[in-house]
Formats: C-alpha cells, structure tokens, sequence
C-alpha cells in the first residue's frame, strides 16, 4: 500500500500545530467527547464516531487530503499538544452560501487538566488568520449562552452576537394530552403559505441560511413543489393553528431520518398556546416514526409554550461573527 505524505506546519508556539488527518482525528474526537458529552445531542455523538471512524479508515484519507476544503468533517484545524498529548483543539468547516464561501470554528476544545492557560485564545486566534490567509472574511461560531467565559474570549476577539436559538426535545407520545383550547389544528392551507412565510423568514434568518440542512421553499405549496418532493421520496407534514378563522402558527415536520426536523413558525402577536397545540400535535403523529423529536427556535416569548407542549431545552446557543 502506498503511503501518504502531509506536511504538519509547525506554527510560532512550539506547542501549536496544524491538524494531521494521517493521526490526530481519533484523539481530537476523545477530546471533543470528553469536554462536550455532558451536552452532545444525536448529532454530536455521531459526529465524534465518525471523526473516529474516519481516523481510520484509509480510502477516507487518501479522499481528504483533497477535500479539506469542503467536507463537514473537520480536516482543517489546529491542535495543542503538551508531552505528546493532544490537550486543546479548533476547527474550521467550510460552508458555501450564495458563492461565499464561509469557516465555522467549531469544537474550540481544551482538557480539563490544561485550562486557564491561554490555549483556547492561541487556538482561536490561530484559526481566524487562517481563514483571512485564504481570503475568507465572513467567520461565525457559536458558543453555549451559559459558558460566560468563553463568551468574553470571543467577543475579545472580535465576535459580536447575531442569534441566540435553543434546541429542544421532546418523546413523541401517541396519547399525550390535548391542550384545552379554542385553537383548532388543522392541516396547512395553501393560502396561508405567504404569512408562514414571513414567519419563517424572520424565525430562521437568512444570515444563518448557510448552515441549515433545509429550504424553507420546500415547504411551499404547489402542484410542482409536490411532485418533486414525491420524486425525492420527501414526506413533509404541516399543521397549522387557528383561531376563528385566523392564522395562529404553522408547524412543519420534514424527515431527515432522524426525527429532528420541527420548524415552527410564528408572529409577534400569534397566541402562546397556539404553539403548545401544534408541537403536541406532532408529538401523538410522529409516534409511530420516530421515539424523539427536535425543535431548534430562537430565544423569544415562547419558550414557555414549547415547554408546556412536553419539550426540554437541550442547549441555548450564541451564535457570533467576527466584525473585522
């Protein structure tokens, strides 16, 4: 078999170096699960399996040497090391959104052993040249609301907030209990689709556009928008709350086959309990798919209706941009 050959740049700090995808992933993804598992959804824990799984598989890397730049899976990146041992990590993931294209630093990660010494700054710092040596200037990242610590580190840095959205979860119940309520569900109408649409708009904000997993048109009604989500093998559902005849909330469900694809959407005067209503709702259908589902949605006056519908909050994170 023949071998492959990666420079590992060695950065000013004798402990700071590039990320080596030939033997550093099964060791970042140690790290990552030891300072994150307490909370790491689904997701997480996925991704950490398959940095290990990646780590070790040699088709895959012969394939990353020439994709760094484009894979989810964090082959670019810098490490801490200390006697050998990888103590701190960041990287970058590259997203592209309207032909721009975007770094996300991500798992910003230091032992336990090994903190309060400046290396989640270095780490940190290191990454954001990086993306400015490749001409990249739109830098995001997203931090945990009760982690004030890192929250100062990065606004220090030059990140100022731009969102702030919780994801829940909730254990889908075919007998969970009606709310008692004259809100009506129903199924979506098609002549509710352009107030669904603000409220998405507004909910799910364009400037995060670049890291969801969906689009918010494929919710939209129509004979040619149904024949390709058919086509696609895409079963989407709506609901939509309603009050004498007035448009409360709308609810979406779009299977990713994970059960976590609930997007509400909402207005500044909609009724609390309209909500409640629909995520219950969701909760008695999806029964039969899936044991859980997820519901990422921003910080509002809500949030106390997605707890009474049965949701608990997993994380509230921040997400932040660099400014210069």
């Amino acid at each position: 078999m023949s071998s492959i050959t990666i420079p590992v740049r060695r950065e000013s700090h004798p402990n700071l170096r590039s990320l080596s995808i030939l033997r550093d992933l099964p060791a970042v993804a140690d790290l990552i699960e030891l300072c994150f598992s307490s909370t790491m959804d689904t997701d997480g824990r996925r991704y950490v399996q398959d940095m290990r799984r990646a780590g070790s598989d040699n088709s895959f890397i012969k394939w990353a040497n020439r994709a760094a730049e484009t894979t989810t899976l964090p082959l670019t990146g810098y490490i801490w090391e200390e006697n050998g041992q990888i103590v701190g990590n960041t990287s970058l993931v590259p997203f592209r959104h309207n032909k721009e294209r975007i770094y996300l630093v991500a798992n910003v990660a230091v032992h336990p052993a090994h903190r309060r010494k400046g290396i989640a700054r270095a780490l940190t710092e290191r990454a954001i040249q990086h993306a400015r040596e490749k001409k990249v200037k739109n830098i995001w990242l997203h931090v945990r609301d009760d982690n004030p610590g890192a929250i100062e580190l990065y606004t220090k840095l030059g990140f100022v907030e731009r969102a702030r959205r919780t994801s829940w979860q909730a254990v889908t119940d075919l007998y969970a209990e009606k709310l008692e309520t004259d809100i009506a569900v129903i199924g979506r109408h098609p002549s509710y689709w352009q107030t669904q649409l603000n409220w998405l708009s507004r909910l799910y904000p364009s400037a995060l556009a670049w890291h969801r997993n969906w689009d918010i048109n494929s919710l939209r009604p129509g004979f040619w928008n149904w024949l390709y989500l058919l086509f696609m093998d895409v079963n989407i559902r709506q609901w939509a709350a309603v009050r004498k005849d007035q448009l409360q909330a709308t609810l979406s469900w779009i299977p990713s086959g994970r059960g976590e694809s609930l997007f509400a959407a909402a207005g500044e005067g909609s009724a609390a309990e309209a909500l409640t209503a629909l995520l219950i709702q969701a909760r008695r259908e999806i029964y039969h798919q899936y044991p859980n589902i997820t519901l990422e949605f921003p910080v509002s006056q809500f949030d106390d209706s997605i707890r009474v519908a049965g949701f608990k909050p997993l994380r509230t994170l921040i997400w932040m941009q660099a400014t210069s």
